[in-house]
């Protein structure tokens, strides 16, 4: 188990990737953050690695163009495991896409692994 984990710094830098428009500060990021056999699934993907999770960042980036995402409440963290709400949507108004992610965070304090649902979803995703 790591120590001293901040949760919510965490959760920060997670939400700030992928807002992260440009591909080789994306990257940069995503090496940074993520171990590389980290995992990130969701109803609609499965990425291992950082070219896969790369790779879902811009396409999710692409789909999704001037949108952002934004932590949606308070992060909730205990033993190496960080679970959050998180908005998609324009800036400053209300959010097309609400999901609720569970962080596994590796021995390094990087992410390990990353569970994530979706509570509301726009019709024909």
């Amino acid at each position: 188990m790591t120590t001293n984990i901040d949760y919510t710094a965490l959760a920060e830098r997670y939400i700030a990737v992928w807002n992260e428009s440009d591909p080789a500060a994306r990257r940069k990021l995503v090496e940074g953050l993520y171990t590389e056999d980290a995992g990130y699934v969701d109803p609609l993907v499965a990425a291992f690695g950082h070219d896969a999770i790369d790779a879902t960042l811009g396409a999710v980036q692409s789909q999704f163009p001037g949108l952002v995402f934004t932590l949606g409440g308070a992060v909730d963290g205990h033993h190496d495991l960080a679970r959050f709400t998180w908005n998609l949507g324009p800036a400053g108004a209300e959010a097309i896409v609400v999901g609720f992610d569970v962080i596994q965070i590796a021995e390094d304090g990087r992410i390990g692994r990353v569970n994530g649902f979706l509570d509301k979803v726009p019709a024909g995703l």
